[in-house]
C-alpha cells in the first residue's frame, strides 16, 4: 500500500468493490415520506414556512431531507427580497444557498467549526443562526456586521474579511483538538478567488504534511460541469465519497503491498481513471483527498455527500461549482454588478436613487489613468483582484496588455511591479489600503530597499464604512511613513489627487497616493493648478493664534472649524515629507498647532509634526486629532467619522477644550 500524505491510494478493484453496497448507504442516511417534523421546540407542518421556524441550525438539522430543497428556496427568496431593499453583498450569497443548507444539516454550527472564507457569502448562514430577523440591519450603525464575527455568535467560528484565511484558521483549530474524543468537525469554505491566494496554498501544505483531519470545501463559481462527463463525475464523486470504498481501497492496499508490480499497475489505473473526470491531482499531491467537482446546486447530494466524507478521516477537499446570483437574473447576467448593492428593484436589476452627481477619488484616478497611459506607454497597471472596485475597468479594455490583474496575491503583485520598474516601466499598483498590509515585506524588501520607480494608488484609504474593520485602512499612514525613499501625498480633492498622480507617477522612486471612499468634490478651489512641488503646502485660511494643519480628504470638514475660530487652515498634501518650512513658519506666529487626518494617531501624520518640532525644539502646543486607537464598527462614512469625533463639530469641540488647557 502507497501513502501520499495521509491519502491511501490502494487497489482499484475497491472502487468497483464499492459500488455494491452504494445504494443501501443512501437509503439508510435518508428516509423519504416524512411530511412534519419536530424542530426543538415546535412541530412543523409542511403547509407553514419552512424558514420562518429556522430559528438555529438545530432546526435545520431537524428537517427531512425532503423538506431541504423547499428551505432553499425559501431562503433564496428571502435573501433578494431583503438585500434589495437594504443593499449588501449580494451575488455570493445566492450561490451558496444549497451549500449553507446541506452544511447546517449535516454539522453542528454551535460544536463544529464552519469557516466562510472573506464571509462575502454568509448571509443564508447568518439567516440560519437564528440572525434572520436582522438581516435587514446588516452594514448598518449598530445592526448585523458584514461579515462573520466571532462576537455577534457562537456559529461564527471564525471573523473573517479578507480572503484566503479560511484554510489556515482550519488547520489551527484542527491541531488544537488532535486526539480528543469528540473534537468538533472543522470545515473551511473557500472560493475559487480566494483559492489563489498564497497564504491558502500554505495552508494546504501544512494541511497535508500534518495530516490535519479537515474538510476544505472550493466554492468554484466560474467552471461550469463539462455535460458529457457529468454524470460520470456526479457518480464517481458520490461513490468514492462511500465509507466502504475508502474501506476497500485501503484493505485492497494491503492484500497488494505483497505484489509490488500489480500494485504500481493498480496505482496508475486508479489515478488516469480520476484524472479523466477530475480537474488536477494538485490536491491530492499535497496530501488531500479531493472529491468533486460537483453541482452545488443539488441540496440532496451535497447533505448526501458531506454525510459520507465525516466518516473519512485526513485532509478531505471537495469541489463545489455553484452560480453567483443564482435565482435572479439580472445578477446571474452580471455578477460583478450585483456583488455588493445598495438597494435597487428587484425585478428590474435597477439600482434605487439613481447615478451619483459628485465624483469620487477613485472615479478621478480612473480618468487620470487612462489619459495618462495614453500619453506615456511606460505605463503599467498592477492590481490585486481589485479592476472594478479601484476604477479600471476601462483601462483594462483600453490597455489590455499593459494592465495586469494577479487576483487575489497581493505580495506578487508588488514585486511583479518591482519587476516591471527594473526594466524600464512605470508601474501603478492599484490597491486598497487594507491590502497593502498583506504586502508589507515586499514594499520594504522589493521597492523602497531598491528605490523603484513605483506608484502605489491607495484607494479606502480611512473610513470605509459599512464595510466594517476588516477593510478600514486605518494605518497606512503609519505604517508608510517608517519606510525610508518613501514619499507619502493625501489629497483633499479630486482635482489635488489627479495632480499628486501625475507627481507620483514623474517622481524617481516609491510614491505612495493615498485617498479615501468617499465623494472628490465640493470646497473651494485651493490651487492653480499648478504642479505639485515635492514637501510643499498650500495655505487655504488665515488666521490668528491657532494652525490647523490637514492631511488629505477631511480638509472641508477643518475648514468649517477654521473659519468658527478664526484659525489658520494650511492643506499639507504631504505626509512624507512634510513641509518643515511652514511648520516652523508657523511656530513664529501661533501657539497653537492641531493636526487632522483619517489615520490613527500613533506613527501618523500628526506624529511626524510632533517629531520635528521635538528635534528642532520648537515651543508650540500640539493637539494629535485623528482615528482612535480603537477597531471602528460598521457604518456610513459619516457615522463613523462621527463616532471617531472627526465630523467638523467634533472636531471644533476638541479644539476649544484644548485650547481652555
Amino acid at each position: 500500500m502507497e501513502a501520499e500524505g495521509n491519502v491511501v491510494r490502494g487497489c482499484s478493484f475497491g472502487f468497483w468493490w464499492g459500488r455494491k453496497k452504494d445504494l443501501g448507504l443512501l437509503k439508510r442516511n435518508f428516509p423519504k415520506g416524512e411530511r412534519g417534523v419536530t424542530m426543538g421546540h415546535m412541530q412543523k407542518k409542511s403547509s407553514e414556512s419552512l424558514l420562518g421556524a429556522i430559528k438555529g441550525s438545530e432546526d435545520v438539522r431537524a428537517l427531512s431531507h425532503d423538506q431541504l430543497g423547499e428551505l432553499c428556496q425559501e431562503l433564496r427568496h428571502f435573501l433578494i427580497d431583503t438585500v434589495s431593499r437594504v443593499g449588501g453583498h449580494f451575488g455570493s450569497n445566492l450561490g451558496v444557498v444549497e451549500l449553507t443548507v446541506a452544511l447546517h444539516h449535516v454539522y453542528d454550527a454551535e460544536k463544529d467549526r464552519i469557516i466562510w472564507d472573506v464571509g462575502h457569502q454568509a448571509y443564508a448562514h447568518k439567516v440560519l443562526t437564528g440572525r434572520r430577523d436582522k438581516l435587514c440591519t446588516i452594514r448598518k450603525k449598530g445592526g448585523l456586521a458584514p461579515f462573520p464575527k466571532r462576537h455577534e455568535s457562537e456559529s461564527d467560528a471564525f471573523g473573517v474579511g479578507h480572503a484566503s484565511t479560511s484554510i489556515s484558521a482550519g488547520v489551527g483549530m484542527t491541531l488544537a483538538h488532535r486526539d480528543k474524543v469528540g473534537a468538533p468537525h472543522v470545515i473551511a469554505i473557500i472560493g475559487d478567488g480566494s483559492l489563489t491566494g498564497g497564504m491558502a496554498f500554505e495552508a494546504l501544505n501544512h494541511a497535508g504534511d500534518v495530516e490535519a483531519d479537515m474538510l476544505v470545501i472550493v466554492n468554484d463559481n466560474k467552471m461550469s460541469i463539462s455535460p458529457n462527463v457529468g454524470a460520470m463525475t456526479r457518480y464517481l464523486t458520490r461513490l468514492i465519497s462511500s465509507s466502504e470504498y475508502s474501506h476497500a481501497r485501503e484493505t485492497g492496499g494491503k492484500l497488494l503491498e505483497s505484489i509490488p508490480a500489480l500494485k504500481e499497475v493498480a496505482r496508475r489505473v486508479e489515478k488516469h481513471a480520476k484524472g479523466m473526470v477530475t480537474p488536477s491531482t494538485i490536491f491530492e499531491e499535497m496530501g488531500f483527498q479531493y472529491f468533486g467537482p460537483v453541482d452545488g446546486h443539488d441540496v440532496s447530494a451535497l447533505v448526501e455527500l458531506l454525510n459520507n466524507l465525516k466518516k473519512i478521516k485526513g485532509p478531505r477537499l471537495l469541489h463545489v461549482v455553484t452560480k453567483k446570483g443564482k435565482g435572479c437574473v439580472h445578477a446571474e447576467n452580471d455578477p460583478l454588478a450585483l456583488h455588493a448593492v445598495a438597494s435597487f428593484d428587484k425585478l428590474t436589476g435597477e439600482k434605487h436613487g439613481g447615478k451619483e452627481i459628485d465624483k469620487t477619488f477613485t472615479s478621478f484616478f480612473s480618468s487620470w489613468v487612462v489619459a495618462k497611459a495614453k500619453a506615456d506607454e511606460r505605463l503599467h497597471v498592477v492590481t490585486p483582484a481589485m479592476r472594478e472596485g479601484s476604477g479600471l475597468v476601462e483601462f483594462s479594455a483600453l490597455y489590455p496588455t499593459r494592465f495586469h490583474d494577479v487576483g487575489i496575491a497581493e505580495q506578487h503583485a508588488v514585486t511583479f511591479a518591482a519587476g516591471l520598474a527594473c526594466e524600464g516601466k512605470k508601474p501603478v499598483v492599484a490597491i486598497y489600503s487594507t491590502f497593502l498590509q498583506r504586502a508589507y515585506d515586499q514594499l520594504i524588501h522589493d521597492v523602497a530597499i531598491q528605490n523603484l520607480d513605483v506608484l502605489f494608488a491607495i484607494d479606502r484609504a480611512g473610513i470605509v464604512g459599512p464595510d466594517g474593520e476588516t477593510h478600514a485602512g486605518s494605518f497606512d499612514l503609519s505604517f508608510l511613513r517608517c519606510i525610508p525613499n518613501m514619499v507619502i501625498l493625501a489629497p483633499s480633492d479630486g482635482d489635488e489627487c489627479e495632480r499628486m498622480l501625475d507627481f507620483g507617477f514623474e517622481y524617481s522612486g516609491p510614491v505612495a497616493v493615498r485617498y479615501p471612499r468617499a465623494r472628490a468634490g465640493g470646497g473651494e478651489k485651493k490651487s492653480t493648478g499648478e504642479a505639485v512641488e515635492i514637501g510643499k503646502s498650500l495655505v487655504v485660511r488665515k488666521g490668528t493664534q491657532v494652525a490647523i494643519l490637514s492631511f488629505g480628504a477631511l480638509l472641508d470638514r477643518c475648514r468649517d472649524v477654521a473659519n468658527a475660530l478664526d484659525a489658520t487652515l494650511v492643506d499639507m498634501r504631504f505626509v512624507k515629507p512634510i513641509d518643515y518650512a511652514m511648520v516652523e513658519e508657523l511656530a513664529k506666529t501661533h501657539g497653537h498647532f492641531i493636526t487632522v487626518e483619517e489615520n490613527v494617531v500613533t506613527g501618523g501624520a500628526g506624529s511626524a509634526v510632533n517629531e520635528y518640532l521635538s528635534a528642532k525644539n520648537i515651543a508650540v502646543s500640539v493637539k494629535n486629532i485623528g482615528l482612535p486607537d480603537r477597531f471602528l464598527s460598521h457604518g456610513t462614512r459619516d457615522e463613523v467619522l462621527a463616532s471617531a469625533c472627526l465630523d467638523a463639530s467634533s472636531i471644533e469641540q476638541e479644539i476649544r477644550e484644548f485650547l481652555k488647557r
